[in-house]
């Protein structure tokens, strides 16, 4: 049994947010003590196990010393053996005497400024790319571990549910559907997404196509007027934020990850989770998942016609589609699955506490 205590100082519920409460979740349901220290602002802690130990801790900005020392506190308190931190803030109001328990370990899901990370005892990168720019960085290849982040696998929804979700949002039966889901910044390429949409027309193998748009964010008025000018709302559902998007990528003939920068990718799993077919562009996160033409289909970055020819050939191709959602499930399963993940991050504490 290793004891671990897990600090986050996000309130929205933002990709590492969302890991956070899968991680601890999973490792109280394994009987791993676990202590999860959170913001009481936040919408962190009500997706929390109940069974899960919380304390809340403001953590309102990096120098928020009552926070930082009321944090020590909590660790002095409770003694565990490890402490993992997620983000900036959460990190930057850890501090531990190296050398001794508890071990700060750092998790790093981008390639973020280490001013405010170096002093923790070891780091994870959810991916290759990050940890190889930690170790560029200086930062000790022997304390850091590539673990990335695992996503549920649901069971597949009747044919009965798909079809009344394709009636709530006025889909019509014959219609087929793409489905991207993120928040509404540039770096999620959602404008290319519109104007490729332009580019293939009213319909793709004489059947009406429909754009599923899951999320919210600063340009979302600008995202409408775009589609109002390329003439395309009818086409496109606007759901909103999520905070169960699963009915959403079980729509889909198609998942689009259309980013301009991606470290990740978490999309793409939770895509491949619901068994769906993935095309992506070719970010740095997507490009370290997939084997092109395997179990997704890459395209270039920022050329909406070249998103609109993948879009094309993978509609007009229903047997590669489910070639490719297969292979992508089955990615998942055996690399990107909970228990894969959760016994990646225990051996990864245990050989840090057997070296301390």
């Amino acid at each position: 049994m290793i004891a671990s205590a897990h600090i986050v100082a996000g309130q929205a519920l933002g990709g590492a947010e969302l890991f956070y409460v899968r991680l601890v979740n999973a490792l109280q349901e394994r009987r791993q003590p676990v202590l999860a220290i959170n913001s009481p602002s936040g919408g962190v802690s009500a997706k929390l196990h109940a069974e899960v130990a919380q304390i809340h801790v403001p953590m309102r900005a990096i120098w928020d010393w009552p926070s930082r020392w009321r944090i020590g506190a909590i660790l002095r308190e409770h003694q565990p053996d490890i402490v993992q931190t997620y983000m900036g803030r959460a990190t930057r109001l850890t501090h531990l005497d190296p050398g001794r328990w508890p071990i700060h370990v750092a998790r790093l899901g981008g390639y973020y400024d280490l001013k405010g990370y170096r002093h923790a005892h070891a780091w994870v990168g959810n991916t290759q790319g990050i940890c190889d720019y930690l170790i560029r960085s200086g930062l000790p290849a022997t304390r850091i571990a590539q673990i990335g982040n695992f996503v549920d696998l649901p069971a597949a929804s009747s044919p009965e549910q798909l079809a009344d979700w394709r009636r709530r949002l006025a889909i019509p039966e014959e219609a087929l559907v793409l489905t991207t889901v993120g928040r509404f910044h540039p770096v999620k390429g959602f404008e290319d997404l519109l104007t490729a949409l332009a580019v293939l027309g009213t319909t793709v193998c004489h059947r009406p196509l429909i754009l599923v748009i899951v999320g919210d964010g600063p340009l979302n008025a600008s995202l409408r007027n775009h589609a109002e000018q390329l003439g395309i709302s009818s086409r496109l559902r606007w759901v909103g934020w999520q905070l169960d998007p699963h009915p959403y990528y079980e729509l889909a003939d198609l998942f689009i990850c259309p980013s301009r920068h991606e470290t990740l990718g978490n999309v793409i799993l939770e895509a491949w989770g619901h068994g769906r077919a993935v095309l992506a562009t070719q970010t740095a996160g997507a490009s370290e998942l997939i084997t092109h033409g395997e179990n997704a289909w890459l395209v270039p970055i920022q050329q909406p016609r070249a998103l609109a020819d993948g879009v094309r050939r993978l509609l007009a191709d229903e047997p590669l589609r489910a070639q490719l959602a297969s292979q992508g499930r089955r990615k998942v399963e055996n690399h990107y699955s909970q228990q894969h993940i959760v016994s990646a991050y225990l051996d990864f504490y245990q050989r840090l506490l057997t070296a301390a």
